[in-house]
This record gives structure tokens, C-alpha cells and sequence, in this order.
């Protein structure tokens, strides 16, 4: 699925700049555990999280994670998102809790993360 149509299923905002729209994303996971992300997603995968702080992107780069979806309205401070700007990381923030982000996008067909 187009990362440019998972931002419309979850009513997203982009947050950082000179994002691909076209990228495929493969799968989805959601976890605030940045361990569980380790241990469970897939390269190409997005994770959705509310944790914000510079972790989650480091997480995201060593685990090829192909963006952060923030929830609740979350917003990274300026550190996080320049981080995540410099390694290319897509982040989106959405107001959607986690729960029914995951059933939205499972919903259209992405696929869960799983190893």
C-alpha cells in the first residue's frame, strides 16, 4: 500500500519534510515497546506508536522501518523530527488512538507485522 494513501485512511498530517508519498509499504505494527519493534516487524513495515522522543527513530532506522505513524495527536519535539529528517524517515501524526488506527488500516488490506 502507497504511504500517500495511508495518510488519507488515517486522516494524517505529515510531519517531516521531502517524504515519499509513493512508497510501499508492506506491513503494520503497533507498539510503544521499542524492544517489541525489534523482535517483531519486518523491514519495509510502518509502526504505529505514541512513543515520541529519538528512541522510535532510532528504532525505526535499525529495524528499516518505512515510517512513524504518531497517535492521539501526538507531535515530536524538534530533535525527534530532525533526527528522523536526516535518515529519511517518513513521520505522519494522526488523532486516531492506536486501536482504531490499527483497525482502519487493517481494514484496507495491510497487512499485520509479523516475523
Amino acid at each position: 500500500m502507497r504511504l500517500g494513501d495511508i495518510i488519507t485512511i488515517v486522516g494524517g498530517k505529515v510531519l517531516t519534510k521531502n517524504i515519499n508519498l509513493d512508497l510501499e509499504v508492506s506491513s503494520c505494527g503497533a507498539a510503544d515497546l521499542m524492544s517489541d519493534v525489534l523482535a517483531y516487524t519486518k523491514s519495509g513495515s510502518l509502526l504505529l506508536t505514541g512513543l515520541m522522543n529519538p528512541h522510535s527513530i532510532r528504532t525505526a532506522e535499525l529495524a528499516d522501518l518505512a515510517g512513524i505513524v504518531f497517535v492521539r495527536g501526538k507531535t515530536p519535539g524538534e530533535d525527534t523530527m530532525k533526527l528522523a529528517e536526516e535518515l529519511g524517515i517518513p513521520l505522519i501524526g494522526s488523532h486516531y488512538g492506536m486501536y482504531e488506527m490499527c483497525g482502519r488500516l487493517y481494514q484496507a488490506g495491510l497487512a499485520p507485522t509479523m516475523k
